[in-house]
């Protein structure tokens, strides 16, 4: 899914989270700029940088809800 994931989405996936920016790039190992600029809409950022991203807040347990009419969304997984 991260080639389908939505700067909306990382954001609030940060914040489901209580996440900063830092906590992600540490978690990722993608450099925070890299971070806020995809987030802020100033990078598309790359299939690869999408993947790592996506890893870490899937690992902290964050769940990525594909588009379904309403729009793309994020969940906390149970556990």
């Amino acid at each position: 899914m991260a080639g389908q994931v939505t700067s909306a989405q990382i954001r609030a996936a940060r914040g489901l989270l209580n996440w900063s920016v830092r906590d992600l790039s540490e978690r990722s190992g993608i450099h925070r700029n890299t971070i806020t600029n995809f987030e802020t809409g100033n990078s598309g950022g790359d299939v690869r940088t999408m993947g790592r991203l996506v890893a870490a807040l899937e690992a902290g347990g964050v769940i990525f809800l594909p588009e379904n009419g309403e729009g793309p969304g994020v969940r906390l997984s149970k556990g």
